[in-house]
């Protein structure tokens, strides 16, 4: 089971009460498709329209950001990354990411919840076609591990076997 940190949970939440479409992607999209990692931050990708950063920066506000802290780019540049507090308590907020567009990851999203938050993460196939296209070491290691199927635990030798009766 996944657990979330405190302020993760509350950034999730503080996102949802405001109707902020959003995404989980990243470490904790990763280890939510079967192969847990570390990971130093909490990804979330948000849809880019007026409606949606205007539900982030209420979010942003709740969350204790004064109004001056936050950057006016975060709402009007289409790749700034908004990073919040340092790993591992780091949330970063991203409103663009490689190879997908976030209204087809939407629609396939897997609905969780997740340490007591309703979130959506992006799908398997999305999540590995973005490390592919992203294209980092990291990135590439995830996309293999990803693809790579899980086995089944071996028997091992030293196991006592019950008499027969």
């Amino acid at each position: 089971m996944i657990q979330l940190l405190p302020e993760f949970r509350e950034f999730l939440s503080l996102l949802n009460s405001n109707r902020v479409r959003c995404l989980l992607i990243g470490g904790y999209a990763v280890a939510f498709h079967g192969h847990p990692r570390t990971t130093g931050d909490l990804d979330v990708w948000i849809a880019a329209d007026p409606a949606n950063i205007n539900g982030l920066r209420r979010a942003l506000l709740q969350f204790g950001f004064p109004e001056s802290s936050i950057p006016a780019g975060v709402f009007i540049e289409p790749r700034t990354t908004l990073r919040m507090g340092f790993e591992p308590h780091r949330i970063e907020v991203l409103k663009t990411i490689a190879g997908v567009e976030f209204e087809a990851c939407w629609a396939r999203a897997d609905k969780v919840r997740l340490d007591g938050v309703d979130v959506r993460i992006i799908g398997r196939a999305d999540l590995v076609t973005n490390k592919r296209a992203a294209g980092r070491l990291k990135d590439l290691a995830d996309v293999e591990a990803l693809e790579t199927p899980k086995r089944k635990p071996r028997r091992t030798a030293a196991r006592k076997r019950r008499p027969k009766r």
